[in-house]
């Protein structure tokens, strides 16, 4: 059993790494900036028996992950970590600009040198979950919630899914394109087809949507339907073939080109962008299928979408059922902040930073 689904029984309050399988070299110190290596030479040397008050903040609102990851690498890495004195708010609370979401109490040659590292964490953690809960509350706009599927391997290192998966399931995505994706949170990763499937059968969308049909008979039937730059014609194509067992067809157009619909439709141009997946290409996809008896084929759009283009589609109608978002949920964009704040249990911070206590905060045991 997973730990997240001990988690959401109640029979644990952390992931740890059982869950996140830490890099081992994290205790030598080799992902952490050398001068909190020298720094703790130096405390060890001089002032080891001080104790000290770690706060990490960020300056922005946003929806707070990286808790558990980072308490399970000091529970893993701290000298003595039974020892420290830990208090965090928790994956998936919304936060405020300058809110502690974590104090650290110990001697710092015990833990100092993983600031670095913890700040990391908590940086892209909550950068992607915030993004995913912005683009997931964007794609409800019009009063119904669409599906956002996290769509981001192709944007960044393979190394990162797990964790960003993580993050983007913190953030409100119910579906992923990756099993490492789901790897923390215990889903698997869906998916189709690519265009590639299509370019194996030289185009031919019914014929790829036949072989996939055939080999994966259990899965929902989603047809791309962009491949040959005509996603109305290929998608009544398949719509007419598969019936009420294709559940939907997915729209991926480079933001380079102009479908076939505008080209054979030339009245329709002049007051709008026609290129890529745009929503007066959806309004006629949905309008063509509706009117042949396809009002049971859902649309997917992906490719370039964020918040904001989200925000658009939604506020003005446009009859998208599942929006697929890939780089812009991976923009790290919020960065937190590590400082000592107090002292043997006095004021000492640098100018501009102090002590800021959060009755929020619950003691990690």
């Amino acid at each position: 059993m997973k730990e997240i689904e001990l988690k959401l029984q109640g029979k644990i309050k952390r992931l740890t790494n059982q869950t996140f399988k830490f890099d081992e070299r994290v205790k030598d110190g080799w992902f952490s900036a050398v001068y909190f290596l020298k720094t703790r030479d130096i405390v060890n040397k001089y002032k080891k028996d001080n104790i000290v008050t770690m706060q990490f903040f960020q300056k922005n609102h946003a929806v707070l992950c990286g808790t558990d990851e980072v308490i399970a690498l000091l529970k893993t890495f701290a000298d003595n970590p039974d020892e420290l004195e830990i208090y965090s708010l928790k994956d998936g609370d919304k936060i405020s600009p300058f809110e502690t979401v974590l104090t650290i109490t110990g001697q710092y040659q015990t833990f100092g040198y993983l600031e670095g590292v913890i700040d990391g964490i908590l940086s892209r953690r909550t950068s992607v979950a915030t993004n995913v809960y912005n683009v997931v509350k964007a794609a409800s706009a019009s009063g119904k919630q669409k599906q956002v599927i996290f769509m981001g391997d192709r944007d960044d290192h393979y190394i990162t899914q797990a964790g960003d998966g993580y993050a983007a399931h913190i953030g409100g995505a119910t579906a992923q394109a990756t099993h490492a994706m789901n790897e923390w949170w215990g889903k698997q990763g869906m998916g189709t087809m690519p265009h590639a499937l299509i370019q194996l059968f030289n185009g031919d969308i019914v014929a790829a949507t036949k072989a996939y049909q055939e080999t994966f008979p259990e899965d929902d039937l989603v047809a791309l339907v962009d491949y040959n730059n005509d996603v109305i014609t290929d998608s009544l194509k398949v719509a007419r073939t598969y019936g009420k067992d294709l559940k939907g067809v997915r729209l991926d157009t480079s933001r380079t080109l102009i479908d076939q619909y505008f080209l054979r439709n030339q009245h329709l141009l002049g007051t709008f962008d026609p290129r890529g997946v745009n929503a007066e290409l959806v309004f006629a996809l949905r309008n063509a299928l509706d009117e042949e008896g396809f009002t049971h084929v859902k649309i997917v759009v992906s490719g370039g979408f964020n918040e904001s283009r989200i925000q658009e589609f939604e506020e003005y109608g446009v009859p998208v059922d599942t929006y697929g978002v890939g780089s812009s949920l991976l923009k790290i964009n919020i960065g937190f902040t590590g400082d000592n704040v107090l002292i043997n249990g006095k004021h000492a911070a640098k100018a501009g930073r102090r002590y800021r206590p959060n009755p929020r905060l619950e003691k990690v045991e």
